[in-house]
């Protein structure tokens, strides 16, 4: 199953310099790093990434993250992905740059079917 992960650009460049990831400033507040599922994705876009630009959109290989890996109850109740622990670079499906529509909501665009 693939998971999603929204990242500055910045720390895109950095994540592939190093190859790991500890995660944005928020995930290190919180103790974990904060991802979305396909169906969830387009409204963390919306939520916590408006008005923002030089964004990337990456893709995770969920089953490669074992048990760090946890669904936690988050907006409403609904479960998101949550990893505990330190992302490789080799956990990264696929990255895509993200642009922004008229009012500044990242646009997410189509997903692969079998990977939402």
């Amino acid at each position: 199953m693939i998971i999603y992960k929204i990242i500055d650009g910045l720390e895109w460049v950095a994540f592939q310099k190093n190859g790991i990831f500890s995660g944005s400033v928020v995930d290190l507040a919180d103790g974990f790093i904060h991802f979305s599922t396909g169906a969830q994705v387009g409204e963390t876009a919306r939520r916590h990434f408006c008005g923002r630009t030089g964004l990337v959109l990456l893709a995770i290989d969920a089953d490669a993250l074992g048990e760090g890996l946890r669904y936690e109850p988050s907006r409403g109740g609904a479960l998101f992905p949550h990893f505990y622990g330190m992302l490789s670079i080799r956990h990264v499906v696929w990255d895509r740059a993200l642009a922004s529509d008229p009012n500044g909501i990242p646009v997410i665009g189509d997903l692969p079917a079998d990977q939402s």
